[in-house]
């Protein structure tokens, strides 16, 4: 999985959108202490900055150590590179001891986790009682109807060219095996929507495009999704030379559970 996303480590982190804060506002209203928090597949470090804010101690483990460079810096944050398969004794050596986990999150990637060996991995580090899982993906942009009809035929067209596991994220993680229970206060374990952001020109946007793994996949198969005439489509629907900010929003879908006593 990591090789999808090494090529293209730094338009991810130029072009990825910012998640809302009141994302983790809520996951930490969850969590009955703000000692220790574990984030998988931390890319880029989006999800553990956050998370520093609130969590004393954060771990961010991922398999890419190019996705791992662009994370910024933080006293309280600890960054790993780790195997995408780690044996529990490994989980100890590179994150923490048994039950010694408040959060354990995943932003954009627990699609791609083997889930039966992370599930053990979440049950084995999670504190107990109280220790909480939260794993959330986002899903198509939206800016406005004219740029909206055109990236929508855009997608269409790369939907060859996406993993198999892109499915689970149009699903919005609905029909995935979660077994968790629902948090204090909640009947469920979601989806539960948010919205992230972030302002980009269309050039910008493109770059967006372009840092998907659908993208790179297409190109290496002699495929140029972003052909003349598509990007023409898009100037024409941005208006202007394109130099315009638009607020790009991205719907976010959590699920979150506490682990079962």
């Amino acid at each position: 999985m990591a090789n999808l996303f090494n090529k293209q480590a730094d338009l991810y982190s130029e072009t990825r959108p910012t998640y809302p804060d009141d994302l983790f506002e809520f996951i930490a209203s969850k969590t009955s202490n703000h000692l220790l928090a574990w984030d998988v597949g931390a890319g880029n470090g989006q999800a553990a900055v956050a998370l520093a804010r609130i969590y004393e101690k954060v771990v961010g483990t991922d398999t890419s150590a190019q996705q791992l460079s662009h994370a910024p810096k933080l006293p309280n944050v600890r960054y790993q590179q780790t195997a995408a398969t780690i044996s529990i004794p490994e989980l100890e050596q590179a994150v923490a001891p048994r039950a010694s986990v408040d959060l354990v999150t995943v932003a954009q990637a627990f699609h791609w986790f083997d889930l039966p060996s992370f599930y053990e991995q979440v049950n084995w580090i999670l504190r107990r009682p109280g220790g909480v899982l939260a794993v959330w993906c986002y899903t198509e942009p939206q800016v406005d109807d004219a740029v909206d009809d055109v990236f929508w035929k855009l997608y269409k067209e790369s939907g060859p060219f996406w993993a198999p596991q892109r499915q689970m994220v149009d699903d919005r993680y609905r029909s995935v095996d979660f077994p968790f229970d629902p948090v204090e206060g909640e009947g469920h374990t979601g989806p539960f929507e948010f919205k992230g952001g972030k302002w980009m020109n269309l050039d910008k946007f493109l770059t967006y495009v372009r840092s998907w793994s659908a993208y790179q996949t297409a190109k290496e198969k002699g495929m140029e999704l972003l052909k003349e005439e598509v990007i023409q489509d898009f100037q024409r629907a941005w208006g202007g030379d394109g130099s315009a900010l638009k607020l790009v929003k991205f719907p976010v879908h959590l699920r979150i559970g506490r682990i079962r006593d």
